[in-house]
Order: C-alpha cells, then sequence, then structure tokens
C-alpha cells in the first residue's frame, strides 16, 4: 500500500520462526474506531489479553513473534491514518515498517481469488512452518487469544 508495488501474499513471508496472522479487513471503513478491523489491530496492539502483548518479549519489535499483515478492499487508504500497529517503529533507529498493509487489486482481487467474505472479512492464523493454523472472524479476540494460549509462553 505505500509504494503501489503488486505483492502475493505468500511471497512476503519467510520460515523464520514467527507466527503470521492475516487479517482480511471487511467492508467497513478500517480508519473508523468503530470498525471491525480497526478494533482487531488495536486489540493486538494494546490489550494485555492479546497474543502479541503476552507473547513479545519486552524491549523486542512488536512482530518478533506474532507478525500482522492487513490486506484491505478500500483503494484510497492513506497509511498514516490507520492504526499505529500497522506501520510500527523498529529496529535500533525505530524506523516505520511500510509492509505491513495491503489492498486487494482489481482484475486479481484476494478476496474473489480465494472466497473470503466481503462483508466482513476474516483472520487467517499462520505457522511458523507457513501451513495455515486457523480461520477466525475479525471479531473473535476472545478466540485468537486462547488459540495461542494453549502452547505459548507469557513473556514476563
Amino acid at each position: 500500500m505505500a509504494d503501489g508495488r503488486s505483492q502475493h501474499l505468500g511471497h512476503l513471508v519467510k520460515a523464520d520462526g514467527r507466527w503470521r496472522i492475516f487479517m482480511f479487513g471487511g467492508t467497513q471503513d478500517p480508519t473508523k474506531p468503530s470498525s471491525d478491523a480497526y478494533q482487531f489491530i488495536d486489540f493486538l496492539a494494546n490489550d494485555a489479553s492479546s497474543p502479541v502483548q503476552k507473547y513479545t518479549p519486552k524491549g523486542s519489535d512488536i512482530d518478533s513473534v506474532i507478525d500482522t499483515y492487513t490486506i484491505f478492499q478500500q483503494q484510497d487508504l492513506s497509511m498514516h491514518d490507520l492504526h499505529g500497529y500497522l506501520w510500527p517503529a523498529k529496529g535500533k533507529y525505530g524506523l516505520r515498517d511500510y509492509e505491513k498493509v495491503f489492498q486487494s487489486q482489481s482484475g486479481s482481487d484476494v478476496f474473489d481469488l480465494r472466497g473470503i467474505e466481503r462483508s466482513s472479512g476474516c483472520v487467517v492464523i499462520v505457522r511458523p512452518d507457513q501451513h495455515i493454523a486457523s480461520i477466525l472472524p475479525v471479531t473473535a479476540h476472545v478466540e485468537l487469544s486462547k488459540f495461542f494460549d494453549v502452547f505459548m509462553i507469557e513473556q514476563t
């Protein structure tokens, strides 16, 4: 989204030991705090029960354990209007990572190609070995936490 370049989602990630969360946003405006997508991202970024908050070691980059990507249907979004969690400051110098947000491409729309429900979207959890572990509704905050609570070790 930041550079307008086409990118296949499967080429984004490497088998580097991190879990991935791909959130496919519904038709609601993701810049609005009332939208399901905004609330999901805010949950990951700020809620004490968020797996990102519970399992990321203090002082580590926010995506060092669970790496989050979002794909939106809207074509006119500005990166800086989105939740700050989607363009995190990382590394020694706190540089912004602008490669977490994507939009569907007309003519080769991932929502159509993968049968993703446009009105509500979904969340896809991908294991470190790049296999899909679970698919949840965007509103399933508790279920997402429970999924990771079974096997992850909370960082204190």
